[in-house]
């Protein structure tokens, strides 16, 4: 596999201008379609090491061992992913593109596919529809089952029986991942309750540091978070003695001895999946989801804060998520008292309902407004 990680829209920018004054034969491979072998794409909004979203994007593409990857990093949600996409075609002769941030999507990605259609588009969120280009897409994984799985393991590591959410806005998944984690941790803890707060955006490490200090010092025992990179939650609390639970990639390596599981993406999956269709010349699907079942999603090794019991039930939780045995079961009410599940009622993974979650479970300690 080569990657070329250096920005690709300086490069891109530079060629036009020496086509203007006609000196870019035999400097530039401009390619308007892929050939044999494939090249991939992959465009991330942050740093490829950043222990979060983008690491786990870059774990995928570098286990692409047989095919040529091609990664741009630290690309604003502007028209710069527009020139990014473009240069991985016109440069590298990309026929697949990742497009891993959620802003990426509409106008950016979408333009591109309309100007490129023998190139293939995919978006790491759930928003294609029938209506957007064929050669577009949309792939997602249902990580609140690695959240719920977090737990059912974090329910027998705390002693105070206080766990901590940092989480970044009170947006449909992430309300999903923190009642998840909530409802994981009463099955094996009933007296377990989840403190959170919100830092108002994806990434803000200072807010972070505060947010997880304060659930600390409010006697949470046990933290996790849904932030584009945990590794300032993570560090901070192993640094004052107190497990953690990781998000989005691999955060072990952070905490020797607080780290007890995390839940993560496994991007290798679809990212091989679809290697190996373009590659038979099959068509790619325009919108694949899953979790568990269908290897879309899984937890992180477990460190050495996880005990035997944890690990024995969390183990037996995957293999209920892998049944898709439904977790949001009525009668459920919300930490207003508000019924939001009726008692025979039950919601399924992949269940569209569980993607509009707009409230926090009984047990949850916090706001969303």
């Amino acid at each position: 596999m080569s990657q070329f990680i250096l920005s690709r829209r300086k490069l891109l920018k530079g060629g036009a201008a020496l086509g203007a004054l006609g000196l870019t034969s035999g400097i530039l491979p401009i390619r308007s379609a892929f050939a044999a072998p494939l090249t991939i794409g992959i465009v991330h909004v942050g740093p490829r090491d950043d222990f979060g979203w983008n690491q786990a994007h870059a774990v995928a593409a570098e286990a692409l061992k047989a095919i040529t990857v091609v990664e741009e990093e630290n690309v604003p949600e502007t028209d710069a992913v527009s020139k990014s996409m473009e240069s991985m075609i016109q440069l590298d002769g990309a026929g697949l593109i990742f497009a891993t941030s959620f802003g990426y999507f509409d106008p950016f990605m979408l333009d591109m596919a309309k100007k490129y259609p023998d190139v293939q588009f995919r978006h790491a969120a759930g928003l294609w529809t029938d209506k957007d280009p064929k050669n577009a897409g949309s792939y997602y994984g249902y990580l609140d089952q690695g959240h719920y799985i977090d737990g059912v393991a974090a329910g027998l590591s705390t002693k105070s029986n206080k766990l901590g959410f940092v989480a970044a806005k009170p947006i449909g998944t992430v309300l999903l991942n923190i009642n998840s984690f909530l409802l994981g941790a009463k099955k094996t803890n009933p007296d377990a309750s989840v403190q959170v707060i919100f830092t108002g955006e994806w990434s803000l490490p200072v807010r972070e540091a505060e947010a997880t200090n304060a659930l600390i010092d409010a006697g949470c025992d046990v933290i996790t978070c849904h932030v584009d990179s945990p590794k300032v939650v993570i560090e901070t609390a192993e640094g004052r003695g107190v497990k953690t639970c990781g998000h989005n990639a691999s955060q072990a390596p952070l905490a020797p001895t607080g780290f007890i599981t995390g839940a993560e993406y496994k991007w290798i999956t679809i990212y091989s999946q679809f290697a190996d269709m373009l590659s038979k010349g099959e068509t790619l699907p325009n919108f694949v989801r899953g979790g568990y079942d269908k290897d879309y999603v899984q937890n992180t090794p477990y460190g050495a804060g996880a005990s035997p019991e944890a690990i024995a039930a969390a183990d037996a939780a995957k293999e209920e998520m892998k049944s898709l045995k439904p977790v949001f079961v009525g009668p459920l009410k919300d930490n207003s008292g508000n019924e939001v599940i009726p008692a025979g009622t039950e919601h399924p993974s992949y269940d569209v309902w569980l993607e509009q979650t707009d409230f926090l479970v009984e047990g949850v300690v916090g706001s969303i407004t």
